[in-house]
């Protein structure tokens, strides 16, 4: 991760946590998951616009850098109620 310090930074100012077990970044208030890759793979600027876009509705917001079949994803939101 070329700026992972300032990502990670970000991220925990945002009241991100990481889950080492699926590797991703969740804010339980806002709902919304970004995976590790996601994030290696984007800029500071695209994950600070991504933060920053309000969750319309009550669904977590996934962002991944591809689409997750239907069983991984039914299994994550299971987990994570």
């Amino acid at each position: 991760m070329n700026d992972q310090p300032s990502k990670r930074q970000l991220l925990r100012n945002a009241g991100y946590r990481y889950n080492f077990d699926r590797m991703i970044y969740m804010n339980r208030h806002v709902k919304k998951i970004f995976s590790f890759e996601a994030v290696d793979d984007n800029s500071v600027e695209w994950l600070s616009d991504r933060i920053a876009e309000p969750n319309p509705g009550s669904e977590w917001v996934l962002y991944f850098n591809g689409p997750l079949s239907e069983s991984v994803r039914r299994q994550l939101l299971q987990e994570l109620q």
